[in-house]
Parts: structure tokens; sequence; C-alpha cells
């Protein structure tokens, strides 16, 4: 087992009213991910002295993509992402189970197609420091609107992301958390690591802090679209008329991002 590259960090770069931009770097050179703002962007790079050198991608929503003409122009970086997107100005398209190398960096990243979102979304993970970058898929108690793709498809996505190691740092693409858990609490009203962590988020977003990254085995304890399967989610689901007894899996789960879809 290779040792951690200790040299990387990660920049998180507000941007518009709750996106969070990603900024991976060695002090010297950086990559960034998902940049819909290029000022923002480039604000953060001189402000750390950061040599941009490549954009990745995970889907084609204009908060995600916004700034990359303007930091290619500027920077002239190589731009990454999914292949089945729709997204003009990549030079390095990817699917399923490619490796991205970043040779300034001495890293590499994983692609995971997780179609649900958009029908091309990807993800990217990096093994060695067990980083997610998730774009809409995941978030820190919830997951993305299904724009493109089906319940089944989401599904299938949100069960790839949640068979990474649980200590997998999960950097997602907005401030959603508060809103999320206010819907897993509606679900699962009697979640102790739940209500646990509720408290805790609160107590951040008081702060002006973020409360991103968040973590998969997290996530899998509280956040209600990695639980769809448990008793305590299908009973709730039940018990309001969502769902009916033989309701299968993909039901349940449809179910519940339909009920979030409608919260308030």
């Amino acid at each position: 087992m290779q040792p951690i590259n200790e040299t990387l960090s990660i920049l998180t770069v507000p941007a518009f009213d709750d996106n969070y931009l990603w900024i991976i770097h060695n002090g010297q050179d950086a990559i960034v991910v998902d940049p819909g703002d290029a000022a923002a962007i480039l604000q953060a790079l001189g402000q750390h002295n950061l040599n941009l050198r490549a954009i990745l991608l995970t889907h084609h929503h204009s908060d995600h993509i916004g700034g990359v003409e303007l930091l290619v122009k500027q920077c002239n970086v190589p731009v990454y992402g999914p292949a089945n997107d729709g997204i003009l100005g990549i030079n390095h398209a990817l699917v399923d189970g490619d490796i991205v190398q970043i040779k300034d960096l001495d890293m590499q990243l994983e692609v995971i197609a997780v179609p649900g979102h958009t029908l091309g979304h990807i993800a990217y993970y990096v093994p060695e420091q067990a980083w997610l970058f998730c774009g809409d898929t995941l978030f820190a108690g919830g997951c993305g609107r299904l724009f493109e793709g089906t319940p089944a498809q989401m599904l299938h996505s949100l069960e790839k992301l949640a068979a990474l190691p649980d200590q997998t740092s999960v950097f997602c693409a907005h401030e959603y958390t508060l809103s999320n858990l206010r819907f897993a609490s509606a679900v699962e009203p009697n979640n102790l690591d739940l209500q646990e962590r509720v408290t805790r988020e609160q107590g951040k977003r008081a702060n002006g802090l973020p409360t991103v990254p968040t973590q998969i085995k997290l996530e899998k304890l509280t956040n209600p679209f990695l639980r769809s399967k448990e008793s305590s989610v299908i009973a709730q689901l039940l018990a309001l008329g969502k769902i009916t007894d033989n309701a299968d899996a993909v039901s349940h789960f449809a179910a519940l991002r339909e009920w979030k879809n409608n919260f308030s």
C-alpha cells in the first residue's frame, strides 16, 4: 500500500448562493472541480499563489461549468469531464472506470459513472486520500433531484458511492445540509445518530462554517437516500401511505425522492 500523499490539500471556494467549488493543490499546482464561477476560482488561485493545471467536471449544469471558458482562455489547461453529458470544450472525455492522472500533483482519480441527476453525471474518487467529488449526486444528508435519470439509476449510483470506504470524505457541490436534515428527520424521527448530527451541523452553520465535506460512514447512518432499504424508512413510508406493502426497493427510493421534492 502506497503512503498517502500528504502534500495535497483542498480549498473550499464558495460561489453563488450555496455552491462549493473545490481546488485541489500541493502548494504550487492546482486542479479545480466544477468551476461554475471563474472569478471566484481566479481570486482563490491568486490568493494562494497557485498555478491551475487542469479542470475536472462532473456534469453539464451551468453552476458547475460556467467558468470553464474563461479559465481555459486565461490558463490554457486541459478539461476533463463526462463523455456523455453534452458538455462542449472537454478535451479528455471520461467514462466509468477511467483513471485521470494529474502528474503535476502526483495524483490519480478514479471515474465513477453516477447517472440520475443528469444522464452522464460522473464522480471522481481519489483512493490515496479517500476523497470523493460527486457534484450533485450525493449531498450531505440528501441526493440530487432526478432531472434526467430514473429512480433506478440514482439508487444504483448512490449504492456505488455508499460502497466506498467508510472514511471517504465527500466533497459535494452545495450547502443544502440543514434543509436535507429537516427532511431526514421527518423520515426517521427516532434516529439518534441523525438527531446528534442535526445539532452539530446547526452549530457549524451558526458559526458560518461549511457542513461539507461529509463522510460516507455518516451518510450511511443519517441520509435517508442511502437508507431507503432500512426497515425504519420503509415503515414511515408505509405509515404515510407513500408506498404499498408490495413495493420494491426502487419504489421505496422513488417515493422518498418525490416526498423530498415537495417537502418544505
